[in-house]
């Protein structure tokens, strides 16, 4: 049977294309009134991966996984440069890294620890709060004697109150990419590309926090790398007291 003609004879008759709010309507029935078995999160590509209909905190939670065994892996076929052939610029730069890390390791495992957090909240603190552990180790392992102590620290109720968690989590992943790309030429190329194991890993903390919130992943479409000062600033903001 021959199939229906476009108006000018050229191929097949499209069909008419549904309209967007039909389509939309349509995505947030509940799988189950659509012959599925659970409640499904809506079809959207900007919140699901659209493939799987796999809701995307989930999607980048398993991103944060596969992220950590890239450190990993990266941290062993090239390892920081030594601390005693850096130079003082990159000393500088290190340090101010090991003090977000500080700020990182410390808040996540306050936050961990209280018990105040439920659900993916609390999910994301432990499996954050053990990469920025391995954050930490790392630049305290390249540092050796010359890494700075362990400054102290007043988070108030951002450890204990789950919105005040998830905006000062939001706000520390976003200040460690910034910091970490605006030492990057200060850095030796060793350095910077073990450094690259490291922030790739803190802008998938950022995204996966916005995800749980339901803010967009990646806002725009580059990061603004912060200065020295810029970056401590915001570190005492959220609770660094030096």
């Amino acid at each position: 049977m021959a199939s229906p003609k476009d108006a000018d004879g050229s191929g097949p008759a499209r069909q008419p294309e549904e309209p967007y709010a039909q389509r939309s309507a349509r995505a947030r029935v509940p799988l189950a009134a659509r012959g599925g078995n659970r409640f499904l999160l809506p079809a959207d590509p900007i919140r699901n991966d659209p493939s799987r209909g796999i809701p995307r905190a989930q999607f980048v939670a398993g991103a944060i996984v596969a992220g950590g065994a890239a450190l990993a892996a990266g941290v062993a076929a090239g390892p920081l440069e030594d601390s005693s052939a850096q130079s003082e610029r990159e000393l500088r730069a290190l340090q101010l890294l090991l003090l977000v890390e500080y700020t990182e390791d410390t808040f996540y495992q306050e936050a961990v620890d209280r018990g105040a957090l439920r659900g993916e909240l609390k999910e994301y603190a432990a499996a954050v709060a053990s990469q920025e552990r391995e954050h930490l180790d790392l630049l305290r392992q390249v540092l050796g004697a010359k890494a700075d102590p362990r400054p102290g620290f007043e988070f108030g109720s951002a450890t204990r109150d789950a919105d005040g968690f998830a905006a000062a989590a939001a706000e520390l992943e976003d200040l460690a990419v910034a910091a970490y790309n605006g030492q990057a030429t200060n850095v030796s190329r060793s350095t910077l590309e073990a450094a690259a194991t490291i922030v790739s890993v803190e802008a998938r903390h950022a995204a996966w926090i916005r995800s749980i919130v339901g803010d967009p992943p990646a806002p725009d479409a580059t990061d603004k790398p912060r200065s020295a000062d810029e970056v401590l600033d915001g570190l005492e903001q959220i609770g660094l007291r030096r």
